[in-house]
């Protein structure tokens, strides 16, 4: 059985798909775009900023679900300038804690909303 998570602590889905999926045994998050979800902005206000709101997103999504950053197995990132790398990472490693989850980044052309970052994540439930 498949259940849909959704909350106000992150921002609503502009499209049709959930915020995340639970299964069984884990968790499917859809990627998180910096969108402040009270007020539905974008943050704009650099990379740091950026990445910070996405990580809070997915942190409300997990915890909602029953799950946590704690559990997250695999993440994917998606970044606009790979030179904002070691920068999203400094941020990352704040989040997660050892044994970190796997991890792709993949730089990309355009992410919705013309954001810079959006990462997804996986996690057990």
């Amino acid at each position: 059985m498949l259940e849909a998570v959704n909350t106000p602590k992150a921002p609503a889905a502009i499209g049709p798909y959930s915020q995340a999926i639970i299964t069984e045994h884990y968790i499917y998050t859809s990627g998180q775009i910096p969108l402040n979800p009270i007020t539905g902005e974008l943050i704009s206000e650099g990379i740091e900023a950026e990445t910070t709101q996405v990580l809070e997103n997915l942190k409300n999504i997990l915890e909602t679900a029953g799950s946590s950053l704690a559990k997250v197995i695999k993440t994917t990132v998606f970044i606009k300038e790979m030179a904002h790398f070691a920068i999203i990472n400094e941020i990352y490693a704040s989040y997660f804690t050892p044994p970190f989850p796997a991890r792709s980044c993949i730089e990309v052309a355009k992410l919705p909303k013309d954001v810079s970052i959006e990462i997804e994540a996986v996690a057990i439930k």
